[in-house]
């Protein structure tokens, strides 16, 4: 049975006319089962494409489910894009995941129709698929290089604010020490900056002028403390930088690698408020990107199946082409109801389903069509379009 989360388009051979397969099966699903909401059943137009040679047919039959599988998965991914961007908020991603500005339930449902302008009916199939391809590839593409970009950003961007916000071990120390704590222009001393762990502070305390040589008395102040860090300052000559550090580490005191610089203070505030700026930016066009590119993959995603619906309908029913469509949005809980009136609706088809007709007593499918034996074949055409959850 096919999935109840998503909106099955179905093919089988007109019989009769369409509009009164549509009002029938209406009819059937209101009074036997009210499993589906009058809305959610419409008539699908197939198109009659020139159909080419069985051989084509048979190559595209072939290769459809491979191209179908990536422009689910681009659909897919762009969603997700998209979801991240909202924060998971399920009311914002409804806003953007839509179809030239209608709900994706809308276009499916009621305002599909195949796109002549940019799809010509005169094409041949293998070109109408090739230009499908490489609209959706340019798509990927696109969406690629943006997100990759905006990524870079963002990682950034974190990096930096993680920064701000850790703790005294990790912090930037450009909004917390001063000029005046620090000092400069000396030939012979230096300032250390020293997170200090709470829990050892007393040790620091007592042991900071001792660690080497050449330690200036009482020169340890404490600039900022945290749940975890004292952080202090030592003022020691420069030529036992190398060995205090040692002896720190070894006491568990974390030296920080630090040098008090005007311009790089500066240089670093501007640097994290130009990338906040930019991310900003890159968000916002990544967002629309995502936004129109949805509406274009998606459009796609439903163009390439209903070629699928064609061909494979060619095969089993063979020619002329003469199809009709319904488009069905189930309802989760009633799903399984809707779909034996399906097969109780086209069960005329069971002895003329072509190639796919399967006989329980014959198990001796080998070879090149074991795959397709194995998978689940109706008595009539049909296809999934993924909701978007």
């Amino acid at each position: 049975m096919p999935s109840d989360q998503s909106t099955w388009l179905i093919s089988a051979p007109l019989n009769g006319d369409t509009e009164g397969l549509f009002q029938e099966f209406s009819r059937k699903v209101a009074h036997q089962a009210k499993a589906v909401p009058p809305n959610n059943i419409a008539p699908l137009n197939i198109p009659t494409f020139k159909t080419g040679t069985l051989d084509t047919l048979i190559s595209l039959s072939e290769d459809l489910p491979k191209q179908e599988a990536f422009f689910t998965a681009t659909v897919a991914k762009t969603v997700d894009t998209l979801r991240n961007l909202v924060n998971n908020d399920a009311t914002k991603l409804a806003q953007h995941t839509v179809v030239n500005e209608d709900t994706v339930d809308e276009y499916v449902l009621r305002d599909w129709k195949w796109n002549e302008g940019r799809y010509g009916l005169h094409r041949g199939l293998r070109e109408t698929v090739d230009t499908l391809n490489k609209e959706m590839a340019s798509i990927d593409n696109s969406m690629r290089t943006k997100l990759q970009n905006y990524n870079l950003v963002k990682g950034s961007l974190v990096q930096m604010q993680r920064k701000k916000t850790g703790n005294l071990s990790v912090k930037s120390l450009a909004d917390i020490v001063r000029k005046e704590d620090f000092v400069e222009d000396s030939e012979y001393l230096e300032t250390l900056v020293v997170a200090v762990p709470k829990n050892i502070v007393k040790d620091w305390n007592t042991s900071y002028e001792r660690l080497t040589t050449m330690v200036v008395p009482r020169s340890s102040k404490t600039l900022a403390t945290d749940d975890d860090y004292f952080l202090n300052t030592v003022v020691i000559f420069r030529k036992v930088h190398d060995e205090y550090v040692q002896k720190c580490r070894e006491r568990k005191f974390l030296v920080r690698d630090f040098t008090y610089s005007e311009d790089e203070i500066h240089k670093q505030r501007e640097e994290m408020e130009t990338t906040d700026v930019t991310e900003k930016e890159l968000w916002a066009e990544l967002l629309q990107l995502s936004r129109t590119n949805f509406s274009e993959a998606f459009q796609l995603l439903v163009h390439i199946k209903v070629v699928r619906l064609f061909v494979e309908s060619v095969l089993r029913y063979g020619l002329p082409a003469n199809y009709t469509g319904l488009v069905v949005k189930p309802d989760t809980k009633s799903a399984k109801k809707l779909f034996e009136l399906l097969q109780s609706q086209f069960s005329f088809l069971g002895s003329s389903s072509g190639r796919y007709a399967k006989d329980k007593g014959q198990e001796e499918f080998v070879g090149e069509f074991q795959a397709l034996m194995e998978q689940d074949f109706y008595d009539f055409v049909i296809y999934e379009v993924p909701w978007i959850v």
